[in-house]
């Protein structure tokens, strides 16, 4: 069997409400050379019927005991047989039909790894897509000087990937892990603006909470010079609290968020002082949380993103993309992104 130009691997765990949404997407793509791999981790709720419904042929499964995000997504890369591995969670799905073309169209031979801009729906809370668009804007980087990126989507080359394979220890930023380690090796990492996605974050506290102190525990295995202290905690709670404010005031909805502002922030960045302030090697039953919950920053926050492309470039062909028909798992959102 002739091998597709792209796979796209997708990580999924009791994600029916979402998963329709991202294969209806794909479904829609102008680019139709690829494969779809899910990796699946003990799903119960129907997301694997909803796979099969859309003609997914290659599922992996990995026991919820085995599981982190890097060996989730070595088994994809292993099981794939395209020339570029696309990642995208199951929880978002492409805003335009012509996402996977501006994601592989950014690779040039020293381009290793590719992401796109996020952005939040309306169940997203108003912090979380003021983060959103500080860490994704609205102009490509055509080569960036440090490895932040996000496996919500982005791309890398088959080959590298057999040659650098993700970090199976790591309890998030795998990402981040594997860009670090092929610029150190001379590749370059791009950001392409146009590759867009809606990433669907509905989260209780404790889910917000148990995100950033499993991301903060791997940022400080993956830079062990970088610290975070409690003083960190409160300086920037309340910088970014005052930001949200500012931001929701101008946008006419400050009386919206006036306590869940500091309720997420708080959350964020004690969670982010409790990762840090974990020794030593995790327990197996921290690391089982860390994944499994009662339900389910890397970049500074100051830094200034420079970019190469002095104006957004939304002059692109391709077309928005209908979900009203995408056949949604019952009592999922189906609210239009912000």
């Amino acid at each position: 069997m002739e091998s597709p130009r792209a796979s796209i691997i997708v990580r999924s765990y009791n994600e029916a409400e979402h998963l329709g949404k991202l294969l209806h997407g794909l479904e829609k793509q102008s680019f139709q050379d690829f494969e779809v791999v899910l990796v699946d981790s003990g799903s119960t709720d129907g997301t694997l019927e909803i796979a099969n419904e859309y003609g997914v042929e290659t599922i992996e499964y990995i026991d919820p005991e085995n599981f982190s995000f890097g060996r989730a997504l070595n088994y994809g890369c292993d099981a794939a047989r395209g020339e570029f591995c696309i990642i995208a969670s199951a929880h978002v799905y492409p805003k335009r039909d012509d996402w996977i073309e501006c994601l592989l169209e950014k690779f040039e031979n020293d381009i290793a790894l590719v992401y796109g801009k996020q952005r939040g729906n309306d169940t997203t809370t108003f912090s979380e897509n003021q983060i959103f668009k500080q860490w994704f804007p609205e102009r490509d980087i055509e080569r960036q000087d440090h490895p932040f990126c996000n496996n919500a989507n982005a791309a890398i080359r088959h080959e590298l990937w057999e040659e650098y394979p993700y970090d199976e220890q790591l309890t998030g930023l795998e990402d981040v892990d594997w860009a670090k380690r092929v610029q150190k090796d001379g590749y370059d990492i791009s950001y392409a603006a146009d590759a867009e996605i809606i990433h669907v974050h509905d989260e209780s506290a404790g889910e917000v909470l148990n995100r950033y102190r499993r991301e903060a525990y791997a940022h400080k295995q993956i830079l062990p010079n970088q610290s975070f202290s409690l003083w960190d905690f409160f300086r920037l709670s309340a910088t970014n609290i005052v930001s949200d404010w500012n931001a929701a005031l101008k946008q006419g909805v400050f009386s919206d968020n006036l306590f869940e502002v500091p309720k997420f922030r708080l959350l964020q960045f004690w969670g982010t002082y409790r990762g840090f302030s974990q020794d030593g090697p995790i327990s197996d039953r921290l690391w089982q949380r860390f994944y499994y919950p009662d339900r389910d920053s890397y970049p500074d926050p100051d830094r200034e993103v420079k970019t190469d492309r002095p104006d957004p470039s939304d002059d692109r062909e391709g077309n928005y993309i209908d979900y009203s028909d995408a056949g949604l798992y019952p009592g999922s959102p189906e609210e239009e992104p912000r």
